[in-house]
């Protein structure tokens, strides 16, 4: 698998990152054990989570496998923290101190000293942002982390942030943004990816497949097993229901069709290749849909159906 830097950094990162957002509830250690497997077999070395993914268990799960299936220093860890579950329910907390003790509780579910790439993981109007990037400053002076980012600011919060840690002497300079994108809902373009770019950021899109919706399989239903059937992810996934993501679904499938590839292909390739892209996070519940997922490291979407594609979405900006 080809390697990227992250933006203006010296980081290199797998053009794919492995997600794992589900692992330790869909997800259970066998199926985890066998993602990672084939991800690190297709030449992945870029593992994302965070410390509010399935109250933990994702970097519990993680940190059972590294030294197994994979040693430590043979793949790029990436967490996050700002976002828990405290008793059923999700709590943003971005304060320096919940930050830092998220920071070390992870290290411990981890089995690791250090991650190398620390973010945080939502925006808080809660807390000053100077309190929230000191976190930051003191994760990189302290080794726990080797590189930091942000995810999920919006184009003017971006900017905001990177301006702080770049005035001042000893700040952390911020690495990356993770942040929504696909065909479905291209709406960083407007103001994320052009600050990102200007700034020196690398981009990391979550839901490169649009919440699932761009693999086609709701075209003629919703399938017993799938997010949408899901009380907890059904509102999720019907955001991109609508009628104007049904045709650029149906427009991708076209494409898939005629290309000979699977319509999931088609769209994180797009989204792959996309300007500023590092790379996206994809997350599949059994290893069978990441290999599907992996076979588009193979593949470059023609630039007339790139072309087709971004007039088709381009009411998704």
């Amino acid at each position: 698998m080809q390697q990227r830097y992250v933006g203006a950094s010296g980081l290199q990162v797998s053009r794919l990152a492995l997600g794992t957002m589900t692992w330790g509830k869909d997800t259970d250690e066998h199926e985890a054990r066998d993602q990672l497997t084939a991800f690190v077999e297709a030449g992945g070395t870029t593992i994302d989570t965070a410390a509010g993914y399935t109250d933990g268990r994702s970097e519990e799960l993680i940190g059972s496998l590294l030294g197994d299936v994979v040693r430590r220093d043979e793949v790029v860890l990436a967490t996050k923290a700002g976002i828990w579950r405290r008793g059923g329910e999700r709590v943003t907390d971005t304060s320096r101190g919940a930050l830092l003790r998220g920071l070390d509780t992870s290290l411990t579910r981890l089995g690791t000293d250090h991650v190398d790439l620390w973010q945080v993981h939502i925006w808080s109007d809660s807390v000053p942002l100077e309190e929230t990037l000191g976190a930051l400053d003191h994760a990189i002076s302290s080794g726990r982390a080797s590189y930091v980012g942000i995810s999920n600011y919006n184009g003017w919060q971006t900017a905001r942030a990177v301006t702080l840690q770049e005035g001042g002497a000893g700040r952390a300079r911020i690495t990356s943004t993770q942040v929504e994108y696909s065909l479905v809902n291209r709406r960083i373009e407007r103001e994320v990816l052009p600050a990102a770019e200007a700034l020196g950021l690398g981009v990391f899109p979550w839901s490169p497949l649009g919440r699932g919706v761009l693999t086609g399989k709701y075209r003629t239903g919703t399938p017993s097993d799938s997010r949408a059937a899901s009380p907890v992810f059904s509102g999720f996934v019907e955001a991109y229901l609508d009628d104007q993501s049904r045709g650029i679904v149906e427009a991708v499938a076209r494409a898939a069709d005629g290309l000979g590839w699977t319509p999931l292909e088609v769209a994180l390739a797009w989204v792959r290749d996309s300007p500023g892209v590092t790379a996206p996070v994809i997350g599949a519940r059994t290893a069978a849909q990441l290999k599907v997922a992996l076979r588009a490291e193979e593949k470059t979407l023609p630039a007339e159906i790139r072309g087709a594609l971004d007039d088709v979405s381009g009411g998704a900006v």
